[in-house]
């Protein structure tokens, strides 16, 4: 069979840029591929929500990518359990509220449950600001290519527009801070030492729209709280990604 370099990168181009024109208006955007994120992206659109994910990394997993030091094994507890199920994610049980899985299958099979139920992914984009104009809420994302920023290359950014905004981008809670430093009313803590017991069972109740617009999980959730972290057990992840998917769900039928 007879192939055409050129008409390979037609398809790649022709492809993408229909995705992207679709995509510049979203009802739900989620900076971040991590555990939380790619949960809550799944559940979205299972939900028929209209939803990308923003990862500034050339692949998607975060942290649960690597496991424990690198050893790549995650840890969840009896209580997310049923979302290890629900993912068809094969686990074992090491003691009583103690599963632990492979970190690999684990990011590979909930991002297969959002490529499936239809959300997009964007990665190597970076999140360089947000919109928030007249009304005081996040309206939009001010994004570019990841090289471009970590260059330092002076090339004007592109914007998109969405309904609701999802830090899931982490210890670092980069948009939380975005919003912040720039003068929105919201206080950041910052992230606590290590006590897994108190960061897991606290973590969905730090889940929640923090600044109109704005919905944090995962460990963004816990780091505006001022929570402490929780190392390699993930149950808390997949649940405040699922938090994070319902009050989307709920807020976006009250508009």
């Amino acid at each position: 069979m007879e192939l055409d370099e050129v008409k390979i990168s037609r398809a790649i181009l022709s492809e993408q840029s229909k995705v992207m024109l679709d995509y510049i208006d979203l009802d739900c955007a989620i900076v971040g591929g991590g555990p939380a994120g790619l949960t809550c992206a799944a559940l979205l659109a299972e939900a028929g929500i209209k939803v990308a994910v923003i990862e500034k990394k050339l692949s998607i997993g975060g942290g649960m990518w690597g496991g424990g030091m690198m050893f790549p094994r995650i840890v969840v507890q009896e209580e997310a359990r049923r979302l290890l199920d629900r993912f068809n994610i094969r686990y074992k049980k090491y003691e009583d509220n103690y599963f632990v899985a492979s970190s690999v299958e684990a990011v590979a099979k909930v991002t297969a449950a959002a490529c499936e139920a239809g959300a997009e992914f964007f990665n190597l984009t970076a999140v360089q600001d947000v919109v928030i104009k007249g009304d005081g809420r996040v309206r939009g994302l001010v994004i570019n290519w990841t090289p471009v920023e970590t260059n330092n290359l002076h090339v004007d950014p592109l914007t998109l527009s969405c309904k609701y905004t999802i830090d899931a981008t982490g210890h670092d809670a980069m948009i939380a801070h975005m919003v912040a430093n720039k003068g929105g009313n919201l206080e950041i803590k910052g992230e606590g030492f290590m006590w897994a017991e108190r960061a897991e069972s606290m973590i969905v109740d730090h889940t929640k729209e923090v600044f109109p617009g704005l919905i944090v999980t995962g460990m963004a959730a816990n780091a505006v709280a001022g929570e402490t972290r929780m190392g390699p057990i993930f149950g808390g992840m997949f649940l405040s990604g699922e938090k994070a998917a319902q009050i989307t769900i709920e807020l976006l039928k009250k508009q």
